[in-house]
């Protein structure tokens, strides 16, 4: 069953894997089982053991009965939750139908909906907005760089 995980480290033994995972998890307030993988980002997917999604490895060896043609889905919305009860398989339809969007990007502005397709933006505006000036200072910086190396003021 464990050679179905991708990216998994062939080392493991369904044991040795079900210790590695509980050993580098905490319980939090919600009754989650949050995984410390190998990112120093929390709340997002996580790999362990390898190069396998923590979530998919714990469904294995904490589970069972894995599908590799089904997706894994925390039923608690946490990416980075192994509690067994929380995990489940459900095809990729199912999967994303299930996904939801928050209304602020990353760094807290407030997210438009696309007209077309009801849903949020992918990339929120003010970051952009941002981002684009970041690019240009950089651009500048360069050409008037080049500008001094070439004797041009």
């Amino acid at each position: 069953m464990l050679s179905a995980v991708k990216g998994l480290s062939r080392h493991f033994t369904a044991e040795s894997l079900r210790a590695h995972l509980l050993e580098r998890s905490h319980r939090g307030e919600n009754g989650c089982l949050v995984i410390h993988g190998y990112g120093p980002r929390r709340g997002v997917h996580q790999k362990v053991a390898g190069r396998a999604w923590a979530h998919i490895a714990a469904y294995v060896v904490l589970v069972g009965d894995y599908d590799p043609t089904l997706d894994v889905d925390q039923t608690c919305g946490a990416a980075d939750c192994i509690e067994p009860t929380h995990l489940r398989q459900v095809s990729r339809a199912e999967a994303s139908r299930n996904r939801t969007q928050s209304a602020l990007c990353r760094n807290g502005h407030q997210r438009e909906l696309d007209p077309e397709t009801g849903r949020f933006r992918r990339v929120c505006r003010a970051c952009n907005r941002e981002a684009q000036r970041r690019w240009r200072e950089r651009e500048a910086a360069a050409v008037a760089q080049a500008r001094a190396a070439y004797g041009r003021s």
